[in-house]
């Protein structure tokens, strides 16, 4: 190793940054705080149709859904009453929710450069202070229905969220998870984002176990890692290297979202119908990897239903 790359690695390690990727894979010592390594989270419960539906097979395949990721294709297309009968359902079944609320970047009349092959690269954080203040008026519109838990995806309004938590102009017991849309997959960068008093991350969907390693010794909230994600996003299932995940990454959820693309399954003229369908679909590969956790590494311990922890709805 040359000098220049050694002090580099060594500043590093002075600033709780592993100087390299986790080749090792280090059994992680962190846990969630009931002592389990892994738990269940599941994307794209639409609608109060998909939550009864995703409720109704974890039921019958007697499988644990710790979280669910809410109406990602934007909360504004969900009535007020919509949006209570879904926060009222989980606060039931003691399923933590994390609300995707509308207003972003793709949705600005200024911002269609974003559907550019380079405009993509830009990034996809919000323009400008108006889409801002439409961005945190839907948080407090899911608020308002009972929801505490939020995305998000750009740092400049996690600052403003956070000032309003720490100030009560939002409840104190609100969470933010850190999008997969903020494009992180270090440990340089998870630390920075922790540091802003994000609650959970959720990093690209292809970093390997070293690479998850290494964002592990730098930080201590739980990592969203994705067990199996839509075909854009590349389409992987590391169903098999769910013990390794769980052992290298604890604490961490693992994240469920098959399907072809974000941009066609969550529009909201997609059928109600069609997405309960789907969500069976995702709770049964859920309780597939569950089958595997219990066969090939029944040491990694999950969390029961409604784990003291979680943040549960208040409708």
């Amino acid at each position: 190793m040359s000098d220049v790359l050694k002090t580099i690695r060594d500043f590093m390690e002075k600033q709780g940054i592993p100087g390299r990727d986790g080749y090792a894979l280090e059994t992680s010592k962190k846990t969630f705080p009931d002592g389990a390594d892994f738990r269940i989270e599941i994307a794209g419960v639409e609608r109060a149709s998909t939550m009864e539906s995703l409720i109704k097979e974890a039921k019958k395949r007697n499988t644990v859904v710790h979280r669910v990721v809410a109406a990602v294709g934007g909360s504004t297309y969900c009535d007020a009453s919509e949006l209570k009968e879904m926060a009222r359902m989980a606060n039931e079944e003691k399923i933590e929710v994390v609300m995707t609320v509308g207003h972003r970047k793709g949705w600005d009349v200024g911002g269609k450069e974003f559907a550019t092959s380079e405009g993509q690269m830009q990034g996809f954080r919000l323009r400008g202070s108006d889409n801002i203040s439409y961005h945190i008026a839907d948080i407090m519109r899911s608020i308002e229905a009972g929801f505490r838990g939020f995305l998000v995806y750009d740092e400049g309004v996690l600052f403003i969220l956070n000032k309003m938590r720490e100030e009560g102009v939002i409840p104190k017991e609100c969470f933010f998870k850190f999008s997969v849309f903020g494009g992180y997959c270090n440990a340089a960068g998870a630390k920075v984002v922790e540091s802003m008093g994000v609650n959970s991350l959720n990093p690209i969907s292809d970093v390997s176990l070293p690479i998850l390693s290494s964002i592990r010794q730098a930080i201590d909230i739980p990592l969203d890692v994705y067990t199996i994600v839509v075909n854009s996003f590349g389409g992987n299932f590391r169903a098999y290297e769910a013990p390794e995940i769980a052992r290298v990454a604890s604490p961490c959820y693992f994240k469920f979202e098959p399907g072809t693309s974000e941009g066609e399954i969550y529009m909201p003229w997609v059928s109600e119908d069609w997405h309960s369908d789907f969500m069976a679909q995702k709770v049964k590969i859920a309780s597939i990897v569950m089958e595997i956790m219990e066969k090939h590494a029944p040491e990694m311990k999950t969390s029961p239903k409604g784990a003291a922890d979680l943040v549960m709805t208040q409708p």
